[in-house]
């Protein structure tokens, strides 16, 4: 064997500190629970199991909350116990299930690797302490969430968020605010320009928000040029402000693509949760009336839609 091929072979056999990383991720990962089949904006959503029981129900208070009709408000619970994870049932209308062996209200049973725990319609599968599963499964979903071009959060990451948070705000009567906005004239910017230059302004464009988030915001590319500003916690006249600011930072903004400067505004729509919005859907569609009321106006403006006669 030359001395080339020797070295070859000892570099080979060495783990790279990559792969030490990954694997010591791999030691450290909890034991936890993965949504294979139910709401689809929640399939592949994964929860760990750190200590004691958590609930798994409709009700948005549930640890573990699915929103499926099938599931009761509050139907089951997961268990760590002297390192030993178990599911109850907490005497639920449609049943739970353990590889299809029926639970009745009150029984447990432990938990195995990739056993399929059924609560109602949903599906979900137990992932033992240490099982590299439930690292690259995170990844995944992590990955999924995130808008590959503008790398903020996609719609699919927007509808399970605003989903939760409506509901949460409604029962504790927090305040909550959506701004729906999205760019002036985007489509001539493509046809002048070119398309990569749309992708800058898409990009630039996310970059310069992020930069002016509160902890807490939830800011996504809802499609397109379209994006949303999830607000919790939040009154009415704080969020015309947020919204305000950001349009007139875009509107000072340079967005200079290969020495061209573009020109980029963008229109903004808000609204607010009342007792007459029912669900969060109402409150997208407000949002979005308001954003074209913008629109109608001239563009580049913030609207709310209790300003309009």
């Amino acid at each position: 064997m030359s001395r080339d091929e020797d070295n070859l072979d000892k570099t080979s056999i060495v783990p790279s500190d990559t792969f030490k990383i990954k694997m010591a991720k791999v030691d450290e990962a909890p034991p936890s629970i993965v949504l294979l089949m139910g709401p689809i904006n929640q399939i592949g959503k994964q929860w760990p199991i750190v200590e004691g029981s958590y609930k798994i129900g409709r009700s948005i208070e549930s640890d573990i909350c699915v929103d499926d009709r099938s599931v009761s408000r509050t139907h089951a619970q997961v268990i760590l116990e002297a390192g030993n994870v178990y599911v109850e049932d907490l005497g639920s209308s449609n049943g739970t299930e353990v590889n299809g062996i029926e639970l009745s209200a009150g029984q447990r049973i432990e938990l195995t690797d990739n056993c399929q725990v059924k609560t109602g319609n949903v599906i979900f599968k137990y992932l033992e302490r240490g099982n590299i599963e439930a690292v690259s499964n995170q990844a995944s979903y992590d990955r999924s969430q995130i808008d590959g071009l503008t790398q903020i959060y996609n719609k699919r990451a927007f509808l399970d968020k605003i989903s939760e948070t409506f509901k949460r705000a409604k029962i504790m009567d927090i305040p909550l605010c959506l701004v729906v906005f999205d760019l002036d004239k985007f489509k001539s910017v493509n046809d002048t320009y070119g398309h990569r230059a749309g992708d800058f302004v898409l990009s630039e464009l996310s970059k310069l928000i992020k930069k002016q988030l509160r902890p807490g915001d939830f800011f996504a590319r809802y499609g397109g040029e379209e994006f949303t500003l999830l607000l919790g916690g939040t009154d009415i006249k704080t969020a015309i402000d947020v919204a305000d600011r950001i349009r007139d930072l875009v509107e000072k903004h340079v967005f200079a693509f290969e020495g061209t400067e573009l020109p980029v505004t963008v229109s903004m729509g808000v609204s607010t949760i009342t007792e007459k919005i029912n669900n969060w859907e109402e409150l997208f569609e407000i949002g979005d009336q308001a954003l074209y009321k913008s629109k109608e106006n001239g563009r580049n403006q913030v609207t709310h839609l209790q300003d309009i006669e």
